[in-house]
């Protein structure tokens, strides 16, 4: 990967008690929790299809990975030559209806989840969540529901795939430690199913976190559209602005593409901050 070997490469100890994530652009983001390490919608190629990405491509570490959770089966999250390396090592939790279809493609660790289903992954505990957004993969693919994932552990994190607002949300978790929210898209217009800054801040107060990452912006861009590092960071600043008019009690981490953040727990940060 083109993040830091030693940021991605913690001894036995430090993988046991890590609490961090890391986002690797776009909603790929990996997940470390309790010596788990989780990564969402793998997507690193410098181009898919008629999308370019901003910077340099990704390469994905077959051993740094235990579980990959995978949201739904669009091209920009579910890329099978981003999937290659990980085939032999990682458990696949996928939508309910994309697992024959990866099985026949030689993925052969699959599990099918829908909203309400459990798992566990080295401790953590993963659970699919609804999404409101259509998914299906072109006039000859998979038709599946597209789903999110609350991952579990000595800290939560919600990570909401692509999806509207619902009023479910609300109920995701009572105690949320962080949300990975999708703040834009590819193109200059977001159709229905999808968060745009606003949105995303919104959901905010239904999803209560304690911290909120912007995910889902400034990596892939339609072909002829501007890459200009300003213009891509817009909308993740948007939701920044948003959000801190709409719930101000919410800490905002706008990462940059391999960035990290510590995350912890809502018990550590009380104890951090004298209780308060």
């Amino acid at each position: 990967m083109s993040v830091a070997d030693e940021e991605l490469t913690p001894s036995r100890s430090e993988r046991e008690t890590r609490q961090r994530l890391t986002w690797l652009g776009h909603s790929t983001v990996l997940l470390e929790l309790d010596g788990a390490r989780l990564l969402t919608d793998p997507v690193g190629r410098g181009r898919v299809f008629h999308l370019r990405r901003v910077g340099a491509a990704l390469r994905f570490d077959p051993s740094l990975v235990d579980a990959v959770l995978i949201s739904h089966v669009h091209y920009d999250h579910l890329d099978i030559p981003s999937l290659q390396p990980l085939r032999r090592s990682s458990q696949f939790v996928v939508p309910r209806g994309a697992g024959s279809w990866l099985r026949r493609r030689g993925f052969s660790h699959v599990l099918e989840v829908e909203p309400g289903d459990e798992t566990q992954v080295r401790g953590a505990t993963v659970r699919a969540t609804h999404a409101e957004h259509e998914s299906g993969r072109g006039p000859f693919g998979v038709e599946t529901p597209a789903i999110g994932y609350l991952v579990c552990g000595s800290s939560s994190t919600y990570f909401a795939g692509d999806t509207d607002l619902f009023a479910g949300m609300a109920s995701i978790s009572d105690h949320l430690d962080v949300a990975l929210l999708p703040v834009a898209g590819w193109g200059p217009r977001l159709p229905p199913g999808h968060l745009d800054p606003r949105g995303a801040a919104e959901a905010l107060r239904l999803l209560r976190p304690r911290i909120a990452v912007p995910i889902h912006w400034g990596t892939y861009r339609r072909l002829g559209l501007s890459r200009d590092p300003l213009v891509l960071r817009e909308p993740a600043e948007e939701f920044a602005r948003l959000a801190g008019e709409l719930m101000p009690e919410v800490e905002l981490r706008v990462l940059p593409i391999g960035g990290s953040v510590d995350i912890g727990s809502a018990t550590e940060a009380r104890r951090s901050t004298g209780g308060r």
